[in-house]
């Protein structure tokens, strides 16, 4: 999962500050690396680092980042490793330069790899499948062998792309001197969203992941882009859309609205906040059913994803709501860490108790889900050291069974808590009283009412169904070798050692 965002302003030349802040609002979407490429007089101008985006850019990176266009990117990696040389954005200096950010995840990268060798004569430098997409989509644009360019050739392109690719993919890029331009897959996987704003010195338009990084800096937003749609945006202001898949639908990942995306998103015209109030609903009534014996004299989040949900939850069960963990706002999300050892540091290191709210009481912990139950069973550890009588633990969201191969971190059966076990031997396992998880049923129907005209979601990660329809148990053992904790720690190892030429001062 990552975090993308195209700006282009038809006068003011003030684009790569903007960027910056839409990246510093989509930093909860990955917090590995940060890239930002700007475009000015046909050149392209590029600064991109490993860390937060507070940490890639200072004042002398942002005095160089000329233009009135350009592109950003946070990365949270899913494949390869977190060298340097892996940030995005990428770029190609054929056919005219184009720069490229992508989120989300490739299933047929070893095909494309091998078709771009011998079919198109491109070279790979990197292990990410976005350099493949970017190189796939350029490879296509110069097959028309076109001096000069138009929005059809772009579309010709992206039509191409869509036939070839297979997976999940949101993209932004740049083409100097003539406009920016986006796509998302045939299922609409991950969110890619357009906006502006008008101001007296001119307009600004925005392609972003997510609403909250249009709103949050003025600008307006225009609608989503739907699955296979691509949109071009020249120079002048000129938007022009097509749709390029020969069969498209909406299936929005869920886990967007469970934990990735910002509560105060709106996907595909459905709000985030709005899903997890109803999540919180629908756990209390579940709890309400099964625990009809069970007094719980406090409810208490996991800061911060689970917040919305545990307050709905709170209220209708008529118990008391209290922040009763305390969160470090400089420590990243855990989720996210790229090693099991580091995810069991950070999470003391995240939260603290306020034991007032834990000692002699029955404690309900209510968070959005539970992947590998690093977090849960040091947290309600925490809770029995500050004195809580009894801890049950609620998730707002099914077992994680399967991996996801979408976009996120979740690739290794082994790594999974829920692994070959029950609720029972989950709740054992990290040390709780009592487990409960939400229902899929319920799960769908909360994302699902805020956009009767979606149907369908991927759910993969909770029921195995992948919606592309490409995934059998090879790929799957492939994905596991390449994603898992040790293999993330081994290419690192060796991406330290690599000579790493591609990073702007």
């Amino acid at each position: 999962m990552c975090g993308i965002v195209g700006i282009l302003s038809t006068t003011k030349k003030d684009t790569a500050i903007y960027i910056y802040d839409a990246l510093t609002i989509l930093q909860h979407r990955g917090q590995d690396a940060a890239g930002i490429v700007t475009s000015h007089k046909g050149r392209f101008y590029m600064r991109k680092s490993n860390g937060l985006v507070r940490n890639a850019f200072r004042s002398k990176h942002m005095a160089g980042l000329l233009g009135d266009m350009g592109i950003g990117h946070v990365r949270y990696p899913t494949a390869g490793s977190s060298s340097g040389a892996e940030a995005q954005p990428f770029y190609v200096n054929s056919p005219y330069g184009i720069a490229f950010a992508h989120n989300g995840n490739l299933t047929n990268t070893k095909k494309l790899e091998q078709e771009l060798f011998e079919q198109d004569l491109r070279h790979i430098n990197t292990n990410s499948d976005s350099e493949i997409l970017l190189n796939v989509f350029a490879g296509e644009l110069g097959k028309l062998e076109k001096q000069r360019i138009n929005e059809k050739d772009i579309f010709t392109s992206i039509t191409q792309v869509h036939k070839r690719v297979r997976g999940a993919y949101a993209a932004v890029g740049m083409i100097p001197g003539y406009g920016i331009f986006g796509f998302r897959d045939p299922n609409g996987i991950r969110p890619l969203i357009l906006g502006k704003r008008t101001t007296n010195g001119g307009t600004k338009y925005m392609l972003a992941s997510e609403s909250v990084a249009l709103t949050a800096l003025g600008y307006e937003i225009t609608r989503d882009i739907t699955p296979g749609e691509a949109i071009v945006i020249d120079r002048q202001g000129n938007i022009f859309t097509q749709q390029c898949a020969s069969a498209s639908k909406y299936s929005p990942c869920i886990f967007e609205f469970v934990y990735f995306a910002r509560p105060d998103s709106v996907i595909d015209n459905i709000s985030v906040y709005k899903s997890r109030l109803r999540m919180g609903e629908k756990l209390a009534a579940k709890i309400q059913q099964e625990w009809s014996n069970e007094k719980i004299d406090v409810v208490i989040p996991i800061p911060d994803t689970s917040r919305v949900s545990a307050l709905q939850l709170a209220q209708k069960l008529k118990v008391k709501y209290s922040e009763g963990l305390i969160k470090n706002r400089y420590i990243a999300r855990t989720f996210i860490m790229p090693g099991q050892k580091q995810r069991k540091k950070s999470v003391r290191q995240k939260l603290s108790t306020i034991e007032l709210e834990f000692k002699g009481k029955n404690v309900l912990l209510v968070d959005d889900s539970i992947v590998r139950g690093t977090t849960s069973q040091q947290i309600v550890q925490m809770a029995r050291d500050a004195g809580a009588k009894k801890v049950f633990f609620a998730s707002a969201a099914p077992a994680v069974r399967y991996p996801n191969v979408y976009g996120i971190d979740m690739a290794s059966n082994k790594e999974f808590i829920a692994h070959n076990k029950n609720t029972d031997e989950v709740c054992q396992a990290i040390g709780a009283d009592k487990l409960i998880y939400q229902n899929l049923d319920d799960l769908l129907w909360c994302v699902q009412q805020g956009n009767a005209n979606i149907t369908e979601f991927d759910c993969s990660c909770f029921n195995g169904k992948y919606v592309t329809g490409d995934i059998d148990k090879n790929y799957l053992q492939d994905i596991e070798d390449l994603r898992s904790d040790d293999a993330k720690q081994q290419n690192d190892t060796n991406a330290s050692s690599e000579l790493i030429c591609n990073d702007v001062e």
